[in-house]
């Protein structure tokens, strides 16, 4: 008989929730972003839960809002993820530690190197989150007035993959010798330089750091739109999705899983976890209580800010209660988060009051009940195909992550489709994923 499918969870944890209340919540920790303490304990207590990975995104702007709005967004200071991750590697031993880490507005050379040196200080638990920054804000922090365009941003990001995990095989596995008596250090012949000079990059190489413990850190990806989920399939070992509902989920698991058979890689080898709000009360009417308490909590500036974002243009100038234009604009922003407020704005007949008070909040999938109730919506999207799991952001912490931790947790443990304990050391281990071969020594990849 086979084993049965157990779920993967990882944690969105930067910012510590993604909802704009989050932070005015009662019993809430207002400075949860940028306070060591708190993310000490979070991350603890997730690792105590036996969560896959604590995930980091990253900013390089503030966000593009207007100073009324921006000046009640708790995200607007949050520790560089790297340099946290390295400090929260030494106070824990199991869960992983997931960053992003741009391919538009970084070089090749530095994410080798600090993705090499994470995974050798946590001993290999490492995963990079390739992204090709949406934000139109980022580029003017780098020297660029304009944004590098969508398509574009997706051709240098399949490079430079490319050339990321060519540096982290810059050496065997077995090269330093460290050999006292004869005083050879390393074996020159089991040095590859890699010499990349492709149409966006150029990189000699070797990295001067050695192999990572894992081989490569776990690779991360996170887009929905047709070059997001050509690059998923022919790069990810983990994909960070958002799908509004169930069949929308079970859709884009088959289309990626295909395009990952067909790119002639294992579709087992690349796991797909949504983005899921979770929120849990004694009843479900306490929870669904809980929300509309933490929506409540959202000033309408932040929201329609935050719905100019998603939506790639200025909606402060739309009526707020009318239906949201037909007649909106091209953006070089993201394509599947507007699209995905478009069809929202549609199938519920939303206003754009109401649109912007839900992207305002959080949108997108959320489960929101009873541990027993919310355990039988996981593990009903997990035996329809639908997912792998779930990347599980929080209402507000540290209550509603102690809430999933401690509530939620057991209940799947019970139903036997969540470990009760690690199965290895490594992140890869975790999450049932091979170590690659090293295409220089060991044979292809």
């Amino acid at each position: 008989m086979s084993e049965r499918k157990k779920l993967h969870l990882t944690a969105f944890m930067r910012p510590v929730s993604l909802h704009t209340g989050a932070w005015r919540y009662p019993g809430a920790a207002p400075d949860a972003n940028f306070n060591l303490s708190h993310l000490k304990y979070f991350i603890k207590t997730l690792e105590e839960a036996k969560f896959d990975a604590f995930f980091m995104a990253d900013h390089l702007a503030v966000l593009n809002m207007p100073t009324e709005a921006l000046k009640r967004s708790h995200t607007v200071t949050s520790f560089e993820p790297f340099t946290l991750l390295s400090a929260l590697s030494q106070v824990t031993e199991r869960i992983g530690l997931a960053a992003t880490a741009s391919t538009t507005y970084d070089e090749p050379y530095h994410i080798a190197r600090r993705f090499a040196s994470l995974d050798h200080l946590s001993n290999g638990r490492a995963a990079w989150n390739i992204v090709t920054t949406g934000n139109p804000e980022s580029s003017k922090n780098f020297g660029s007035e304009v944004h590098l365009e969508h398509s574009k941003r997706y051709k240098r990001a399949r490079e430079f993959y490319d050339v990321v995990t060519g540096l982290w095989d810059s050496f065997a596995d077995d090269a330093f010798v460290r050999d006292q008596a004869s005083g050879i250090f390393f074996d020159p012949e089991k040095l590859h330089v890699l010499d990349h000079k492709g149409d966006d990059l150029s990189v000699k190489g070797p990295l001067n750091i050695a192999r990572p413990v894992q081989g490569w850190p776990v690779i991360v990806q996170a887009g929905q739109s047709e070059p997001g989920r050509q690059l998923a399939a022919e790069t990810a070992e983990v994909v960070f999705c958002s799908p509004r509902d169930i069949e929308a989920a079970k859709e884009l698991y088959t289309d990626i899983k295909g395009r990952t058979a067909a790119a002639g890689r294992n579709p087992d080898h690349i796991k797909i976890l949504p983005a899921a709000l979770i929120i849990i009360g004694d009843t479900v009417e306490e929870a669904k209580q809980k929300r509309l308490h933490l929506d409540s909590l959202v000033h309408y500036d932040s929201a329609i800010a935050s719905l100019s974002i998603v939506l790639g243009t200025d909606a402060s100038g739309f009526d707020p209660d009318k239906p949201l234009p037909t007649d909106l604009p091209e953006t070089n922003g993201s394509k599947s988060a507007r699209d995905n407020a478009v069809k929202l704005a549609a199938e519920e007949g939303f206003t754009v009051r109401q649109l912007a008070q839900r992207h305002g909040g959080q949108s997108g999938l959320a489960f929101v009940g009873t541990p027993e109730s919310v355990a039988d919506e996981l593990e009903h999207w997990l035996a329809e195909g639908a997912s792998d799991g779930f990347t599980v952001t929080f209402p507000f912490v540290p209550a509603g992550l102690e809430d999933v931790a401690r509530r939620l947790v057991p209940e799947l443990q019970r139903r036997g489709i969540f470990r009760e304990d690690y199965e290895g050391t490594t992140l890869r281990e975790h999450l049932g994923l091979p170590r690659p071969t090293n295409r220089f020594f060991d044979g292809t990849i």
